[in-house]
């Protein structure tokens, strides 16, 4: 197996554990739930990481997780949310986690264009982002 397949299993792990992360947290509450959406990003259908709610919000989250101080996105994904959000009646999230800090929640609004897509900078999120507490209050 190439060093590559292992750098991509490796992200593909890391993401996955950020979003079972969140997940938990979600729960821990005792007044949220959560999901995480089966096949998302593996069809060809807009579908979020993590749908959350309680009896008042739902939230779809598209989550990710990065090791650099700067993480891009696929304009194609950012697409898919506001698409499934509107369709779902949800609001869409970005949930981002820099290593060794918090979650931070980032309304689509507030991410930074590129050509391809998006980006997300640790300062622009540190200043824009909500916290989970605050998110979910």
């Amino acid at each position: 197996m190439s060093f590559d397949k292992f750098d991509k299993m490796d992200k593909k792990s890391k993401g996955s554990n950020a979003e079972r992360e969140l997940i938990h947290m979600f729960w821990d509450t005792g007044e949220w739930g959560a999901v995480r959406a089966a096949g998302s990003g593996s069809v060809p259908l807009p579908c979020p990481d993590i749908v959350a709610g309680n009896r008042l919000r739902t939230l779809a989250i598209e989550c990710k997780a990065s090791g650099e101080l700067r993480k891009y996105i696929k304009k194609k994904q950012i697409e898919e949310l506001r698409q499934f959000s509107l369709l779902f009646g949800a609001e869409p999230w970005l949930g981002i986690r820099f290593d060794s800090e918090k979650w931070l929640f980032l309304g689509l609004d507030d991410l930074k264009e590129t050509p391809l897509g998006y980006s997300v900078s640790l300062e622009m999120a540190k200043s824009k982002g909500l916290l989970f507490e605050q998110l979910i209050s």
